[in-house]
């Protein structure tokens, strides 16, 4: 099946088979390897990506399901000017540890943070729970999540 989407940005036209997810597509066939997959189960959340601007986890959708669709995937998050706000702030607030959880904390902190643009702790955390860290790294993704949320409000995104 042919599918027309806008990926990070850009048109883009695919042949999909109608059993294909989305993490399959973008890692093994179009290369965005900043898609993890940790799970394989919709699980753990490595896998988050934005479709039409809402966080989805691509290891549960298929591709096919998609035509029409806008994604973005960690890839497309920063621009030419530099890395998105809540990427900014996870890097300054030291919000990742081995860094294999990241990009599906950061794609579900953007949604989130655009919902949500003066959250509370308990929020961030409630908002996270489809996201895992085996590193235990939850103090400082929250940290990270508080400050980007309030960067990407001091900067309209």
């Amino acid at each position: 099946m042919l599918i027309n989407m806008t990926l990070n940005g850009k048109a883009v036209s695919v042949d999909v088979p109608p059993q294909e997810l989305l993490s399959e597509l973008l890692r093994e066939r179009l290369g965005l390897t900043g898609t993890h997959i940790g799970c394989d189960t919709s699980q753990c959340g490595a896998c988050v990506v934005h479709v039409d601007g809402k966080s989805v986890k691509s290891c549960s959708t298929l591709a096919a399901s998609l035509d029409g669709a806008a994604i973005t995937t960690i890839e497309g998050l920063a621009t030419a000017a530099g890395m998105h706000p809540m990427q900014q702030a996870f890097h300054e607030k030291h919000g990742l540890q081995c860094g294999f959880c990241t990009p599906g904390m950061v794609m579900s902190a953007v949604d989130f943070a655009r919902n949500n643009p003066k959250p509370t702790p308990e929020a961030v955390r409630h908002a996270l729970e489809g996201n895992i860290c085996r590193c235990t790294g939850y103090q400082n993704i929250v940290a990270s999540v508080m400050a980007g949320a309030a960067a990407m409000q001091a900067k309209g995104a």
